[in-house]
Order: C-alpha cells, then structure tokens, then sequence
C-alpha cells in the first residue's frame, strides 16, 4: 500500500491535527486516534466445487463511549486492515456529528463477491458470523451493508447470529430486507442524505438547485440514489464513472444534455456495474474511468472508494467546481485540503455528508426494538430533519469560526466523543 495514502494514516493525520485545534489532553487523543478492539481472523468456506478457500477478514471496535459499535462490513478483493481501521474511526466521527448515540466500528472480508457463487456467498457470511458471534450484538456492535454487500447478506448474517443464540434479535444487524426487520427508506437514504446536505449547502452559498450540473463517481447505491434526488431537485448529472465488470475497469458515461438516472439504473447489476454497449444505446459517450473529474461542471460528487481525489488529480478539476460533495468515505486525501480552500471550492465533508446511511440504520433499530415499523415518507422526513439539523451545526460553527467545512465537523464530532469519553471516567 502507498503509505502516503494509506486511509488509517490520513484518518489519524486528520484527527491530530483537529486534536491540536482543540487542545485536547495527551489521554484522550491516544485512546481516540486508534482502535479500542481489533479481531482478525480467517473464514474457511466450503466451495461449489468442493474445495475449501480460506478468507482473511476483519471486525473493529474503535469506541462505544456514546453506544454501541456501528459501522457496515464491507466484501472487497483489496480489502486491508488499515482500511477497515480507517473506516471504523470514520464512523465514530459520522455517528457523533449527527448526534446518534452509537459509537464506530467496522468489518471487512477479502474477497470478491462477484467470483462467489450464491451458496458460497451465503456460507462466507455465516462463517463470518460464527468467528465473531461472542463480540457482537444489539448491544455491543451492530454491523450493517457496505461495499459489495447487501440486504440478502445481512439477512443471512441475522438468520446465523439468531440460530447460534437460539432468538429473535431482529436489532442486531441493519440493512436488512423490508418485512425482515428492514426500514423503509434505508436503500434511499445515504445517497439522499448526501443531497439534503448539497440543498442546504447551495441555499447557504445562494445558489439556485435547478442551474447547476454534477459529475458523479460510482454508481452503487449511494452514487444511484443520491444522483436521483438530486435530479429529482432539479440539478442535471452529466457524468457518472462506474465499473465495468466483463472489462474489468472502469468507465466514464457522459451526456451533456443530462444523464436518465431511471435509465441507467436500468442498465445497471447488483454491483453497480454498468455495460458500456447498452450505455452506449442510451445515448452516451464512453469515456475512460479517470475523466469524471474533469468535467465542467458545478459539483463533483466522489461516492466511490478512498483516495480519489489527490494533488495530482484535483489539478484536474474545473475552474467551474463550486462544490465537492464528498459521498464516500475518505475520497479526498489530507494533502489536497489545502488545495479545496485555496481555490474556494466549498467541501461537505464525508462523515457528514454520508452519514444519511447509518441515521437510518439507527431508526431500523429502534423500529426493530419497538417492533414498530414506520412509513416510508415518516423515516424520510426524519432523515431530512437529521441531516438538516448536523448540516447547520457543522456550518454556523464553520461561519462563526472561520473555519473550513472538514475542521468544523471534526470539531463538533470529537468533542462529543471526548466529552463522552470523560464523564465515564475513561481519562
């Protein structure tokens, strides 16, 4: 791995240098600026053809001071510790600024689900289960979908988890199929929440929804639902980057005129991978991977993977850009902030930004625990509020302080921790 771009190295780079900001005292930045439980493990799976394979994979706590560890589990072939130790801090950070009380955590397996058949896919996620059973739960850590991972997972990780403890915990694991203890909107909800906190960023900067243009990277549930709300709101999506699995590479789909979200939606399969014919079919250009970046547009919204946006690829961006939207966690590397503020580019950080998925994971639980399930329109209102209320906290604070996006919401987010932290005796 680059170290330079190593996730876990720019998720503490980031944490320090708030933690500097703030003066936080030496005990609690340690105890912040890394995991509390880490577990490693393997997961032997029983192959279609008869073969065992063996999958390393992973499940972190890094703080429950404010409630149980939340964060996804991820399926990825490049898939690393580091990751996944990066990802759980970020989630502590996402669940403090939108003031849930649930603390980070976060899970991974090395594999790729799309050389996994369906059997296999269901027996790797029971095994996962079975290998950290004793450390998880309602209570303790909730895992949820991520990257390469969907409802049919979860549900089959549920139906492990309650087997092994002989009930019904229908709270232990989000994201799961609606009549099966999911919650309605929560397939929506990260992608819309990104695009609640892009409405009250143009209302802020007095810039109008409906006269601006976005590029998109990826186009898996966050990218897909959150370039449809954004349509929806009257902004137009000229370009959307995706992978193309039967090339095994990525491509950049552009139409000046504005992108059919419904219609590439269509076009798309399970793992967001779209054909580069039937785009083609649909009126687009094809263009390389690399070239969502820089189009001349007003937002650029990075809903893919980390470290995407860099030094050398931000030289790439429009003079046009008003607005990065970051929809992934950990897009832009620490080196390229700098960069943001020097060109006036307003950024709405990611955990913010992204944090619409796990507020709904937190309504799925409490509709599970009170095995009361909400409508639709109800857990999308209250997403609104949510999203709305953490956006107008992290930017007064940022106007009141003259203080860039990012840092604000750090600010909010590790002092809520820290503060949590204290009052237990912790430190």
């Amino acid at each position: 791995m680059n170290q330079q771009y190593n996730p876990y190295l720019n998720a503490q780079q980031q944490f320090d240098g708030v933690a500097d900001k703030i003066n936080l005292d030496s005990a609690t930045r340690e105890l912040l600026r890394q995991p509390a439980i880490e577990f490693h493990f393997t997961v032997p799976v029983k192959m279609d053809g008869g073969s065992t394979k063996i999958f390393n994979a992973y499940r972190i706590q890094h703080n429950d001071a404010r409630g149980p560890a939340k964060g996804g589990i991820r399926f990825h072939p490049n898939e690393t510790i580091d990751t996944v130790r990066a990802l759980s801090m970020w989630m502590t950070w996402k669940c403090a600024v939108v003031d849930i009380p649930l603390g980070g955590g976060k899970g991974g397996v090395v594999c790729d689900p799309h050389n996994l058949s369906k059997g296999e896919q269901e027996r790797l996620c029971r095994g996962y289960i079975r290998k950290v059973v004793k450390f998880v739960g309602p209570l303790s850590d909730v895992p949820a979908p991520d990257v390469m991972t969907n409802a049919q997972h979860m549900l089959w990780m549920m139906d492990e988890y309650e087997t092994i403890r002989g009930a019904h915990y229908p709270g232990f694991i989000t994201g799961k199929p609606v009549g099966m203890g999911g919650s309605l909107g929560r397939t929506e909800a990260t992608g819309y929440g990104v695009v609640f906190c892009l409405r009250e960023a143009l209302k802020a900067e007095n810039i109008d929804i409906g006269n601006t243009t976005a590029s998109v990277q990826g186009f898996g549930n966050v990218a897909e639902y959150a370039s449809k709300k954004y349509t929806e709101l009257g902004g137009k999506v000229i370009a959307v980057s995706c992978w193309n699995q039967s090339d095994k590479c990525a491509y950049t789909f552009r139409n000046k005129k504005g992108i059919d979200i419904e219609a590439l939606a269509g076009i798309k399969d399970s793992f967001g991978s779209i054909d580069t014919e039937k785009a083609k079919q649909l009126g687009m250009e094809v263009l390389s991977g690399d070239e969502w970046i820089s189009q001349d547009v007003d937002i650029i919204m990075p809903c893919a993977l980390e470290n995407q946006i860099t030094p050398v690829t931000f030289k790439k961006i429009s003079k046009t850009v008003k607005v990065i939207c970051e929809g992934a966690n950990g897009p832009t590397t620490p080196d390229c902030d700098s960069l943001i503020k020097e060109r006036g580019i307003f950024l709405i950080p990611d955990f913010l930004c992204n944090a619409g998925g796990v507020t709904c994971s937190y309504f799925e639980q409490i509709q599970c625990n009170m095995n009361y399930f909400w409508s639709k329109e109800e857990v999308l209102d209250k997403l609104d509020f949510k999203m709305t209320t953490a956006f107008a906290a992290v930017y007064n604070l940022a106007m009141e302080k003259n203080l860039y996006m990012r840092d604000s919401a750090y600010i909010i987010a590790i002092n809520r921790v820290a503060s949590a932290v204290k009052l237990r005796g912790w430190v």
